[in-house]
C-alpha cells in the first residue's frame, strides 16, 4: 500500500478516536487490525487485479524486448565488417534514434505501469475500506486498523492475533466484489 494512503488513513483513525473518546468514557473501546496487503494477495478480487496489472505489464515488457532485439542487430550489422562507410554511417544514425525511441518507449511504459498500479491501489484500498466496515459493524468493533507491513508502514508493533481480522475481511471483500 501507499505509504501516503496508510498515513492518512491512520490520521483519520486518530482524529476519530480524539472524537469518540470522550463519549466512550463509561465504555470500552474495541480496536481490531488488518493487513490491507493481505487482503489484495489472499482475495479472489485482488489476485484478479494482480494478475491483469502483470499481464498488462508483461504486454509492455514484450514491446520493449522487441525493440531490444531491434537495436542488438543493428549493432551487429554496424560492426558487420561488410558495409561501406556510408552504409555504415547510415546505419549508426538508424541505431541513434532507435536507441532514442526506445528510452523513450521504455520511460513511457513504466510511468504507464506505475500509473496503473497506483489507480488500483487506490481503487482496491476504498473497497476494502468497505469491506473492513461491513466486518467492524457485523463484529461490534469501534476501529479497525491497518497493521501495515515490513514493505510499507509498519504501524501495529503488537495485537494479539485474536484481534487480526484479515480472514474476515478477505471474505467479506470477495462478497462483495464477486
Amino acid at each position: 500500500m501507499e505509504r501516503r494512503g496508510v498515513m492518512s488513513l491512520v490520521g483519520a483513525v486518530v482524529l476519530w478516536l480524539t472524537m469518540v473518546l470522550p463519549g466512550l468514557s463509561a465504555e470500552t473501546l474495541k480496536v481490531a487490525v488488518m493487513d490491507q496487503q493481505m487482503v489484495i494477495e489472499q482475495s479472489k478480487a485482488g489476485k484478479r487485479a494482480v494478475e491483469e496489472l502483470k499481464s498488462y505489464s508483461m504486454a509492455r515488457q514484450k514491446i520493449v524486448s522487441a525493440d531490444e532485439q531491434e537495436l542488438k542487430e543493428l549493432q551487429e550489422a554496424i560492426h558487420d565488417g561488410k558495409l561501406t562507410d556510408s552504409a555504415k554511417q547510415e546505419k549508426q544514425a538508424q541505431l541513434q534514434a532507435k536507441a532514442e525511441a526506445y528510452q523513450r518507449r521504455v520511460a513511457d511504459f513504466r510511468r504507464e505501469v506505475q500509473q496503473k498500479q497506483r489507480e488500483m491501489v487506490l481503487e482496491y484500498s476504498k473497497k476494502i475500506q468497505l469491506a473492513a466496515q461491513a466486518v467492524g459493524e457485523k463484529t461490534g468493533y469501534d476501529a479497525i486498523i491497518d497493521k501495515g507491513n515490513e514493505s510499507a508502514v509498519k504501524i501495529v508493533i503488537y495485537h494479539q492475533p485474536e484481534l487480526d481480522l484479515t480472514g474476515q475481511v478477505v471474505k467479506e471483500f470477495d462478497r462483495q466484489n464477486k
